[in-house]
């Protein structure tokens, strides 16, 4: 026996053998690659016949250095853009709000109207990539902004393809990035539902994330069982709305952390599969297979880079991409070594999508589907999570779903008590952090980090003047009563929000007429 335990608590023995697995039925619990349960990956051929997409996030400054950046990784062999916006266009901000001085450009890109993004997408195909848009509560915003420009390139919506996050639960409970009240954000999710369905039908309309939560401390099983309770209550939101499981369950996507912690690592995302599939079709009674499918983009873990030594942060984010690709992933971001000090240098993130080309290219890995099948470790931690993180879904139904949940500060208080628990244990020496608490030394090598043009918020503002005074003003009011109209009703604001945005209103006129009807979120905590 051992004290070992995993990073969701359970216990984890030095050695397992046929004992681990009894009452194992690999027909059951297993199956096979690409039919229910999906334990064993969602496709037949997982990455035997094309490897995941690789997909690298960046963004940062004004629309013309993100643009250039975007031309770099694609010319090095990504297959896919992920776009990080700036905290105010997160927060549905314009530049030149008050609110926001200091912060523009600086996390992200600035977006504050359609014309930039036209230079963000300014000589990139868009029906020939896919790009991921880590937005979320002002996610309509930027999905019809792209909409329109790649009109503009002569693309028709039914070509594009990518992901908007569009995940407000989790702002919530670990992220903060929320604009209005839950309710109100159900409804404007459920309105992006119904018109990609019918606009952009390849488009992912949510990416249902964990992520910032295990980046918030979350455990494995927190990670995905809040995330699976998230993903429960949209599903109940769009069936409100008169939209079917099987209308958007294919659309539904997943973004999950990969930890250094490998073999926990990929019973957790064997075990995110069999139980998203369960709850697809035994509760809401799915009776499309690719609705049950859990499909996800993974990132290598943030929160566990380091400033210190960061050259050691290619080895961890190595490990980590292993653990995704082990587990199954269908997209991946391998964060740069440099990330835990500053936005990532051109040849930072160039050695992130090198990582992933190694690791498929010249391991063989991918060779054959789900290689971990029948480990007597893994199929046992993978059951394990299974029942640990059914106990804490039920734990949020118990409680009323995961909006009255969240209202209850259920999630939040449970992630806090695991990253107090974590700092405890780095505190104390009994979690090993190579070149922090262990393995250090007295300097590191100068490094000169990626610095964001500090006059690029002062362009911004001149640009957001020019584009007020020589757009038709009247036209943008109009539009934007037509928007107040919509979300004071049941029509889906989508429509009036694109004559809008086409009209050259701006990201936060836009947000500030739906602030203006839906009020602001303000967690109960602050009072």
């Amino acid at each position: 026996m051992t004290d070992a335990r995993t990073e969701s608590g359970l216990p984890m023995e030095p050695l397992y053998g046929p004992d681990a697995l009894a009452g194992f039925d690999p027909a059951v619990q297993l199956g096979v690659p690409g039919e229910y349960p999906f334990t064993r990956g969602v496709y037949p051929s997982m990455y035997t016949g094309r490897p995941w997409t690789m997909r690298q996030y960046a963004g940062f400054g004004a629309a013309k250095e993100s643009n250039e950046r975007y031309h770099q990784l694609v010319a090095a062999g990504t297959g896919g853009l992920s776009v990080a916006f700036d905290l105010p266009t997160q927060m549905g901000y314009d530049s030149d709000d008050p609110m926001v001085t200091g912060e523009v450009g600086k996390v992200g890109v600035a977006i504050d109207s359609i014309e930039d993004m036209r230079v963000l997408f300014g000589g990139l195909p868009l029906d020939q990539i896919s790009t991921s848009m880590t937005i979320n509560a002002p996610a309509a915003v930027l999905i019809l902004l792209y909409q329109l420009v790649a009109a503009e390139q002569g693309i028709d919506g039914s070509k594009l393809t990518g992901t908007i996050q569009n995940d407000v639960l989790k702002e919530y409970i670990a992220r903060g990035t929320y604009i209005f009240p839950p309710k109100a954000s159900l409804r404007l999710i459920s309105d992006i539902f119904a018109y990609c369905r019918e606009e952009l039908p390849r488009w992912n309309t949510i990416s249902i994330s964990g992520y910032h939560m295990a980046e918030a401390g979350a455990t494995p099983a927190q990670e995905v069982a809040f995330t699976l309770a998230n993903a429960k209550e949209y599903i109940r939101a769009a069936q409100a709305a008169g939209l079917g499981v099987d209308d958007i369950g294919p659309r539904l996507s997943f973004f999950f952390v990969a930890r250094t912690t490998l073999l926990e690592e990929v019973a957790k995302f064997r075990a995110a599969r069999r139980v998203w599939a369960k709850i697809v079709r035994d509760e809401f009674g799915s009776t499309n297979p690719k609705s049950q499918m859990l499909r996800f983009h993974t990132q290598t873990a943030g929160v566990q880079l380091t400033a210190q030594q960061p050259e050691v942060n290619l080895v961890r984010v190595a490990l980590q991409g292993l653990a995704a690709v082990l587990g199954g992933t269908q997209s991946l971001h391998t964060n740069s070594y440099d990330e835990a000090i500053a936005l990532p240098t051109t040849k930072a993130a160039r050695l992130a999508l090198r990582t992933q080309q190694v690791i498929a290219y010249e391991t063989d890995v991918t060779k054959t589907v789900d290689p971990f099948a029948g480990s007597y470790v893994v199929e046992s931690l993978t059951d394990a999570l299974e029942t640990e993180i059914l106990a804490l879904i039920q734990a949020v139904e118990d409680r009323g779903g995961a909006v009255a949940a969240i209202e209850q500060g259920f999630q939040k208080e449970e992630i806090e008590r695991s990253a107090y628990a974590i700092a405890q244990q780095i505190d104390d020496g009994d979690r090993t952090i190579v070149g922090v608490n262990k393995y250090t030394i007295d300097t590191d090598e100068p490094y000169e980090p990626l610095r964001v043009d500090p006059t690029i918020e002062a362009q911004q503002r001149e640009a957001l003047v020019t584009l007020r005074a020589e757009r038709d003003n009247a036209a943008v009011e109009k539009a934007l009563d037509a928007l107040r109209a919509a979300a004071q009703g049941t029509d889906n604001v989508l429509y009036p929000m694109k004559e809008a945005l086409a009209a050259k209103a701006t990201v936060g006129e836009v947000c500030h007429a739906l602030r203006g009807v839906w009020g602001t979120y303000v967690p109960a905590d602050s009072f």
